[in-house]
């Protein structure tokens, strides 16, 4: 088992090596003339971020003091963004590259008009015996015909074809090289950027039906606000709280569903960014779930205090509202804690002819929702891929990436989460709090 750690962990140093090597090749050892300043710079920037995501990711792991995190998480983890999608830039580049090539090859013969190619010297045009400097010069263009010994021309002279003087600037392949390569860098910022940017402005809010057969008449039209996976951290604090809660609060719920995910870190350096959750508001209340990410930051101190900020852990249990039931598992993480999902527990002695709506963290714990008769199961986990291409694999490993889905009579909800986690960034998955419209088809 050790040895294929090693093995492993070595192929990801060797594509990560080779990785970075190829974006320096091409963004400073391909766009300058020789070794320089530039070219050294460009190392110095690789490796100096790659040095603040590990130490970032080490910061976390081992529980340095949180200011210091905090100090090395922003470039850390926007780095490890930013070197993604330089490298899927400059991969793309390669396309680009030869098409670039020929389009400037084709305006230089343009150029040049129908005379033959610059790198083809033209053939001497041959004299008549018994003519004269004269004649030779007319015969190449040099002067007009008459000129006298005085004019510098001898009889006989050699006339050699005159070498092309090199034009002024970077060569092609320079030439393309820098506009492909300065492309590539800000293509890449630009899309860190923006994804960025999406991720600090908020959640937006979307608006999903969902009908459910078992749903009373006097139901329909109950509205359930979802948030999952905030990630409140070294990066996402207080202030990014207070939009989640503001914007919850503005879609007026009857009920609010934190499915998992809340946080990433101890109480105590994260219960002063939790704070703005006591100000949630729903007729029903709120509830919570734990995700994978809590029982890595201390579970059960945060199930004390989401309690104690208003809202109600529902661990492996359930609670009979007015027309339907509400259940909620813990994560399968919790599984080594001894605090794994229980679905005997939580569902095992309902009414089934009662609706059953149930929050569980992860979209795989749907089979089991299946098995014990769920009408509705509410999870996050998978952020929708949070970075592209990071959809593909996360669509690999999860039933549902987002979304509304079914599993035989169990329909689910994935949310792509409200926060992020790593880089606070978000790239063909923006966030989102989702407003759930049960539905009655007695209605």
């Amino acid at each position: 088992m050790v040895i294929v750690f090693v093995l492993i962990a070595l192929l990801v140093l060797a594509v990560l090596v080779t990785g970075n090597w190829y974006v320096w090749r091409r963004l400073f050892r391909d766009t300058t003339r020789g070794p320089g300043a530039v070219r050294r710079a460009g190392a110095v920037v690789i490796a100096g971020g790659w040095t603040l995501t590990v130490a970032a990711m080490a910061a976390d792991s081992a529980g340095a003091p949180f200011w210091l995190q905090q100090v090395l998480a922003w470039p850390g983890f926007l780095w490890l963004a930013l070197s993604l999608y330089l490298l899927l830039a400059v991969l793309a580049g390669e396309l680009v590259r030869p098409v670039l090539r020929r389009v400037l090859e084709r305006r230089d013969r343009a150029a040049r008009g129908p005379a033959a190619p610059a790198d083809v010297p033209a053939r001497p045009e041959a004299i008549p015996a018994g003519q004269g400097a004269s004649a030779r010069t007319d015969a190449a263009g040099a002067g007009p015909a008459g000129d006298g010994p005085g004019s510098g021309s001898e009889p006989g002279a050699s006339m050699a074809p005159e070498t092309p003087v090199p034009p002024a600037g970077p060569s092609r392949r320079l030439f393309v090289s820098r506009v492909v390569g300065g492309a590539a860098a800000a293509a890449a910022v630009g899309t860190v950027g923006y994804g960025t940017y999406g991720v600090l402005r908020g959640p937006g809010v979307k608006r999903v039906t969902v009908p459910l057969a078992k749903l009373p008449r006097a139901a329909h039209g109950f509205r359930i606000a979802v948030v999952s996976d905030v990630h409140l951290g070294p990066v996402l604090g207080r202030g990014f709280a207070q939009k989640v809660v503001d914007t919850i609060n503005s879609t007026q719920p009857d009920l609010i569903a934190v499915v998992g995910d809340l946080v990433d870190g101890s109480v105590k350096d994260l219960g002063p960014a939790a704070a703005p959750l006591a100000q949630l508001r729903a007729r029903h209340g709120s509830f919570f779930v734990t995700g994978n990410h809590e029982y890595f930051s201390g579970a059960e101190q945060w199930v004390e205090e989401v309690r104690r900020l208003g809202l109600n852990p529902l661990e492996n249990a359930r609670t009979e509202l007015p027309y339907f039931d509400l259940a909620g598992v813990n994560d399968v993480a919790g599984e080594g804690e001894g605090q794994g999902p229980d679905y005997a527990k939580a569902l095992g002695d309902r009414d089934r002819d009662r609706a059953c709506v149930l929050l569980a963290h992860q979209p795989v714990q749907v089979h089991d929702a299946v098995d014990h008769g769920v009408d509705l199961q509410l999870s996050g986990h998978t952020h929708g891929g949070q970075l592209w291409p990071g959809s593909l694999v996360a669509g690999a490993v999860n039933p549902t990436l987002a979304g509304l889905d079914r599993y035989g009579d169990t329909q689910l909800y994935v949310s792509r989460g409200a926060g992020a986690w790593g880089p606070p960034t978000r790239v063909g998955a923006p966030s989102d709090i989702t407003v759930i419209e049960l539905a009655s088809r007695r209605a």
